[in-house]
């Protein structure tokens, strides 16, 4: 091909073309552009824009040999990067998926308004701001940083970020890096709202099970399991909302932190989520941290290698026995801290160890943990490690205790009833009221366990003639207990009745008492429900004196 015909090609494709040859010459030129020789000439070999008349242009330059020639080809077109940019943001907006992106510092710059609608936020009140002050996160912990920082994208996570008149928000989010000329300039978020798409899909598939699944005989189990969350019985929207939630985190097979008081039903969650989830024909294998001693929690987990110690002999652990099942940690709060790093790893790489090998084994399993205190609160004592506490509650599951749910309480007395006639072949057809009070005014520290405790012992104790329990068939230990924990619970109201009371007494109060009791300090102090020695404390403080010993002075 000859220059000219290639520089005539060129001129068809670009606002500008020049051709040199190898000394610099110029050999072809088309475009008024290129007609500035003086300003394409000089610019330098790593330029990618020049200015031509007040515009910016971008410029690609090519060396290339033409049969024995070596020839330099300059590009020239009006610099549309405004325009793309401009465009850029108008598609963002548009688009249904939530975006956000974070720069080198940390601040969010992009929020589109899928997100906000996702997260309920307003993107005035996000842009410019840091990730931390925005989501109220750890800045070590954020995904976005680590992102940044290591240049690894983060795939498919699932977590509830926001909370829309109380219903939790579920997004489905990828991370990805930021990264120019081999400079890591940020991270950013891809998210989808799976909330009403998982409405439906668990409708679907809770349909299809009750349809088409024979029916099991009762704790008859395949895979280690006797529950199910059709065995999770009462009638409060707080508990179908949490049925609904624990079986969102079944669908996407995800880790989970159950957190509930002894006796709310934690176990009973996790095998349901089991039951729910894809690997319900996979084993559900239970662990209690709290009742293997430390010496041989860790070779129970892991597994051992023949020689690693006394007796040791070559044993799968847990985490592989478990296969493609689920792993149930229950009570992590009491798994000793050395353990906790390593059960950090694992949870990190995915792979396993057996104590005192060098081999690493895959882990397949999805990790339910289970605990039966506030993980804050834990933290704050250090009984729990605060990264492994990220790890493990990437989506949490809050049991809340039977005495907030007074619609529960009045139900499983019903059910506890029937339950037990069918038990122990009984004919009780309810509970009478003073009963009913009395289990009412009760805080249930066991909740649901202790529940169902009492109700069999007291059923234990009927005649085949009663057909309402009565306090009459409440041992007497039991009645003591209960109104011991009443008389606890009036005590304190009337506590805190007193100390609002105190906070509402002012100067005036206290004078105008004093005068019509005449001084007398222990009826006002009567009066104000305060002992003689607090009333006299207010008496000091407010600096009153009798007006006759005013006078007198």
């Amino acid at each position: 091909m000859r220059i000219s015909d290639m520089g005539s090609v060129f001129a068809q494709m670009n606002e500008g073309v020049l051709l040199l040859d190898g000394e610099g010459n110029v050999i072809y030129e088309a475009g008024d552009v290129a007609a500035s020789l003086s300003n394409l000439l000089s610019v330098s070999s790593g330029a990618d824009s020049i200015i031509i008349d007040g515009k910016t242009y971008e410029l690609k330059v090519q060396e290339v040999v033409v049969g024995n020639r070596q020839v330099t080809i300059i590009l020239v077109n009006e610099d549309d990067r405004g325009t793309k940019l401009a465009a850029l943001e108008q598609i963002v907006d548009s688009i249904n998926q939530g975006i956000m992106a974070s720069d080198s510092e940390g601040r969010i710059f992009i929020y589109n308004e899928a997100q906000e609608k996702l997260e309920n936020m307003k993107r005035d009140d996000v842009i410019g701001k840091y990730l931390w002050e925005v989501y109220r996160i750890d800045p070590k912990t954020s995904e976005h940083r680590g992102v940044y920082r290591t240049r690894e994208p983060i795939i498919g996570q699932y977590r509830a970020h926001a909370y829309i008149d109380g219903e939790p928000q579920y997004t489905t989010y990828s991370t990805y890096p930021l990264v120019k000329n081999d400079k890591s300039l940020g991270a950013f978020s891809i998210c989808m709202n799976d909330t009403k798409l998982k409405k439906l899909l668990h409708e679907t598939v809770e349909l299809k099970r009750k349809l088409f699944q024979p029916p099991k005989a009762k704790n008859e189990t395949d895979n280690g399991t006797s529950f199910s969350f059709e065995d999770i019985k009462g009638e409060s929207s707080e508990l179908n909302k949490l049925i609904q939630e624990a079986q969102n985190f079944a669908v996407y097979n995800t880790d989970v932190l159950i957190v509930g008081e002894t006796g709310t039903g934690k176990e009973l969650f996790a095998q349901s989520i089991h039951n729910f989830s894809p690997r319900a024909n996979s084993p559900f294998i239970a662990v209690n941290c709290a009742a293997i001693p430390e010496t041989l929690l860790e070779s129970t987990l892991f597994g051992t290698t023949k020689g690693a110690y006394t007796g040791a002999v070559d044993q799968a652990g847990l985490f592989e026995y478990a296969q493609k099942g689920t792993l149930f940690l229950d009570e992590i709060n009491s798994m000793p801290m050395s353990l906790q790093v390593k059960l950090i790893r694992v949870l990190e790489e995915r792979k396993v160890r057996r104590v005192g090998s060098n081999i690493v084994t895959p882990v397949n399993c999805q990790i339910i943990t289970a605990s039966n205190e506030d993980p804050q609160v834990l933290i704050k004592k250090e009984k729990l490690r605060l990264d492994l506490y990220y790890r493990i509650a990437k989506t949490c599951l809050l049991i809340p205790p039977l005495r907030s749910r007074q619609k529960d309480l009045t139900f499983y007395f019903r059910y506890f009833i029937s339950k037990c006639n069918e038990k122990f072949n009984k004919h009780i057809r309810g509970i009478s009221n003073e009963l009913e009070e009395l289990f009412l005014q009760y805080d249930w520290p066991g909740n649901v366990r202790e529940l169902e405790h009492v109700m069999e012992n007291i059923v234990l104790r009927t005649d085949p003639s009663d057909q309402y329990l009565d306090l009459k068939h409440v041992p007497d230990y039991l009645k003591a207990m209960m109104e011991n924990e009443e008389e606890k619970r009036k005590s304190i109201g009337q506590q805190e009745d007193t100390v609002k009371s105190v906070q509402k007494l002012s100067e005036d109060n206290i004078k105008n008492e004093l005068e019509k009791t005449n001084w007398n300090i222990t009826q006002a102090a009567r009066n104000f429900g305060l002992s003689r020695q607090n009333l006299q404390y207010y008496i000091k403080k407010f600096n009153l004196k009798k007006e006759e010993d005013v006078v007198e002075k």
